[in-house]
């Protein structure tokens, strides 16, 4: 009798290669990046009067090292603006006292123009690394980072204070930690609408990197080599070719930014969108594929991975109580009065020093001159608000509910949104002179320019967290026209709005300095506004109407913001929020 023995096939794997293709992809673009940042900070540390040695040049041959060095400005700026927005939004929704300091300080700063915190900080910066061209940098970086981070900052908090209620608790029974509950779940909930707002705050670096780089503050002007100052120079010599070459290097850097920053962390983000349904294909990107597959980039992050892991370990566990927030709002009554009582002396003194330095330099009388400005102003901001919001809130709606609308349209998106007011000077300043046009209504779309992207990208974000689930109850039943607008798209997106609307409100205060003066060559246009008063006074280098148009002009905008957006805000919070 034969007997046979059971027998297992064995399935043998091939032996994959040590490296493979993406490995040597990796390699080549992480050895790309540290010769074109060797390059771009080549120049750096030489002396200050190296720039007057080589100063600016249209020569478009000079376009790809000053792309370089307005990149790596722009890079900096965002890591940094990344930073304070992990920090500042995290504690304004984390702590109800700090919140009461904090967001309305958040107003003020996005409201403050560019050439505002240019004309108090250059000195300082200067000061920094003196006779270096690093000063400068430092400057030119703060400037841009000053154009980036508030609209960051605002996203991170509006997400932290609409987390769903569901995912808290699930945090609190697996007794994360404060620091692990930030990583695993804050993080990752706001990393979609964070992903959208890190690509328009690169796209309003973009769009005041001309006041960045071509720095003019009374006698002080410093010009740093970049594409910002190569349009300025286009600008006073009236060069449209120039100014054709500049578009393009701009694209050109947009499209290599979405192709390997933004692209792959839209497809990163998208596995924590808030919704459990099967959809549309996710995003894809040939870098992300490049990152999963290369076992150098799984060596390099293994380290990190591995101290995030024992960061979580060292951090006190989270039990049953309750977090951050609703523990601060358990205080004594009587420290809350203390807390307010202190806030209160620090404003009285900071608008003493404001008012007494102002009134050293400007007459009493002139201060009802800045309101009325500040007035015609704000009645631009409401109508262009406005207006933008009713084009961009159903467009952005459709794009954010078909992904592979929205790849095509990303990239386009942020070119629009980065091209500077600037670059339309010709047209805006040639026709307004040739038609004979008021200065005042036909220079205004300028201030829209920029900032009504924010609308545009915060509503893009809020359609793609609507859950799968959502959209199929409506579908199954049958919620169509606009009884589908007024009961699923307008409420899931409303949160998402309200933040896109505060901030491009603020920007567009912002943005009046640019807009509200428009020059091609010797033609010089001005439009009646708070804007206008500003830039005149930041050429003059007269410092107490600086201080005067700016301290006007973030009154205004926590007036508004106190009385209008915050309580829509709250109410969008309260009423809207998903969970």
């Amino acid at each position: 009798m034969v007997t046979r023995r059971a027998s297992t096939l064995i399935a043998v794997q091939p032996r994959r290669p040590p490296f493979g293709v993406w490995d040597a992809v990796a390699i080549v673009l992480i050895l790309g990046a540290l010769v074109i940042l060797a390059e771009a900070a080549r120049g750096v540390a030489l002396p200050l009067g190296a720039l007057d040695e080589t100063p600016i040049s249209l020569d478009p041959g000079n376009l790809p090292g000053y792309a370089a060095r307005t990149a790596l400005r722009m890079i900096t700026a965002l890591a940094l603006s990344l930073l304070f927005t992990f920090t500042y939004a995290t504690l304004a929704a984390r702590s109800r006292r700090a919140e009461q300091v904090l967001v309305p300080l958040l107003d003020i700063l996005q409201s403050v123009p560019i050439l505002g915190f240019i004309s108090v900080t250059i000195v300082f910066f200067m000061s920094l690394a003196p006779g270096r061209v690093l000063g400068a940098e430092f400057a030119a970086v703060f400037a841009i980072f000053t154009s980036q981070a508030w609209n960051m900052a605002f996203s991170f908090y509006q997400s932290l204070r609409t987390v769903p209620d569901d995912l808290v608790e699930a945090s609190r029974c697996f007794r994360f930690g404060a620091w692990m509950r930030f990583w695993r779940l804050d993080v990752p909930f706001a990393m979609p609408a964070l992903v959208w707002n890190m690509m328009m705050s690169m796209s309003g670096g973009w769009f005041f990197v001309v006041a960045s780089e071509a720095i003019t503050v009374g006698d002080t002007t410093v010009t740093l080599p970049g594409i910002g100052s190569y349009i300025a120079l286009a600008i006073a010599q009236r060069d449209l070719v120039a100014i054709g070459w500049a578009i393009g290097a701009m694209l050109v850097v947009i499209a290599i930014f979405d192709q390997l920053m933004f692209r792959p962390l839209v497809a990163w983000a998208d596995k924590f969108r808030f919704d459990q349904g099967t959809g549309a294909p996710p995003p894809t990107s040939w870098v992300l594929s490049m990152v999963r597959g290369s076992r150098l980039v799984r060596m390099a992050a293994a380290p990190v991975a591995a101290a995030m892991r024992w960061s979580y370990r060292l951090s006190p566990k989270g039990g049953g109580a309750v977090a951050g927030r609703e523990r601060t709002t358990a205080q004594s009554s009587l420290g809350d009065r203390v807390f307010t009582a202190v806030v209160l002396v620090a404003v009285a003194v900071a608008i003493w020093q404001i008012v007494r330095y102002v009134l050293a330099g400007v007459p009493l009388s002139e201060i009802a001159t800045a309101l009325l400005l500040g007035l015609a102003t704000m009645t631009r901001v409401f109508v262009l608000i406005a207006i933008a919001s009713l084009i961009w809130v159903p467009i952005g709606i459709k794009i954010g509910l078909a992904p592979r609308l929205a790849r095509i349209v990303q990239p386009i998106a942020q070119f629009l949104a980065a091209f500077p007011a600037n670059l339309l000077f010709p047209i805006a300043v040639s026709g307004i002179v040739a038609f004979r046009l008021d200065p005042n209504i036909w220079l205004s779309p300028l201030m829209i320019l920029g900032t009504q992207w924010y609308i545009l990208f915060n509503v893009i974000a809020g359609a793609t967290t609507i859950p799968g689930e959502l959209r199929d109850v409506a579908t199954n039943l049958r919620v169509r026209g606009w009884l589908w607008w007024r009961k699923v798209a307008l409420p899931a997106v409303f949160p998402f709005y309200v933040t896109g609307a505060i901030t491009a409100s603020g920007g567009s205060w912002n943005a009046s300095i640019v807009a509200e003066v428009a020059t091609w060559g010797n033609d010089r246009l001005e439009a009646a506004g708070l804007g206008s008063y500003i830039a005149r006074a930041t050429e003059a280098g007269d410092y107490h109407r600086v201080v005067l148009g700016i301290a006007v002009m973030s009154a205004f905008v926590v007036i508004i913001n106190r009385v209008f957006w915050r309580p829509l805000y709250l109410w969008a919070e309260r009423k809207f929020r998903l969970g």
